[in-house]
């Protein structure tokens, strides 16, 4: 299925719907034929960051993708690199419909966490009230927070874990990842510290097996700094076997959380 998707992505007409104006970079929301529709980040519309080399964003949710699909999580929905969009080369990515109503991360009142959930962080709202950021004690955002540490995700916001109306959930937005410096700034903090279950292990040992080479496109998108940083931290999860602590000169929550 996911190679068929990835077929017509790369392949069928694409018409801009419109544009998505909560993203920080140009991100357009396109139809392809009948039932399929995409996000297209086009290169030539992301906004300079200081900390990462320009047009290099684009490239990084591909092998973001690319890095999901040999551990097996499945999580990120396919992408694929578009040399013909309508704005020029981008990133495309399957259109997910969310499930407002099953988010697994939200923001609620210390009596009003979920049965099951876990406490991240303790804050107040804009009008001085005490909130709680939670989320699902779910094995699905476990293997999303081993991911994300893989990837060096800087940006694992609420809003980027989506559930569908099939109950299926999938982590969107991994531009800001697999830098070379430690930038891991997430809501699923929940799991910090304890131990990673054997069958993810299982799954960074693979990646890791796996890299440098076995990676399709690694090259293109990543410099030899980036793919070192990225195999030392698929060894580094498997030594310690243990969910990363938030690191101390960065700060460990995106902001806005959603």
């Amino acid at each position: 299925m996911t190679n068929a998707i990835r077929r017509r992505l790369l392949e069928c007409p694409m018409e801009v719907q419109g544009r998505i104006m909560s993203a920080s970079n140009a991100t357009l929301h396109c139809s392809l034929d009948e039932d399929l529709a995409a996000v297209y980040k086009p290169q030539r519309g992301e906004r300079p960051l200081w900390d990462f080399p320009s047009g290099t964003l684009t490239g990084r949710e591909v092998i973001s993708f690319e890095i999901d699909r040999v551990l097996g999580f499945d999580l990120i929905p396919p992408t694929v690199w578009r040399a013909d969009g309508p704005a020029g080369p981008g990133m495309c990515q399957m259109w997910v419909e969310e499930d407002e109503d099953a988010r697994l991360v939200d923001v609620v009142a210390p009596d009003a966490v979920p049965t099951g959930w876990i406490p991240v962080l303790k804050a107040t709202d804009g009008l001085g009230h005490p909130v709680v950021l939670v989320h699902a004690d779910d094995e699905r955002l476990q293997a999303m927070a081993v991911l994300d540490a893989i990837l060096n995700n800087g940006d694992r916001k609420g809003g980027h874990v989506i559930t569908d109306f099939t109950g299926r959930i999938w982590g969107v937005d991994h531009g800001v990842t697999l830098s070379v410096e430690p930038k891991l700034r997430t809501v699923l903090w929940g799991w910090a510290g304890a131990p990673i279950p054997e069958h993810l292990l299982e799954s960074v040992a693979r990646l890791r097996a796996q890299l440098p080479t076995g990676i399709p496109g690694i090259d293109r998108w990543l410099d030899a700094y980036e793919i070192a940083a990225l195999i030392d931290r698929c060894e580094s999860l498997v030594e310690t076997a243990s969910f990363p602590l938030p690191h101390e000169e960065w700060p460990a929550i995106p902001w806005p959380v959603f």
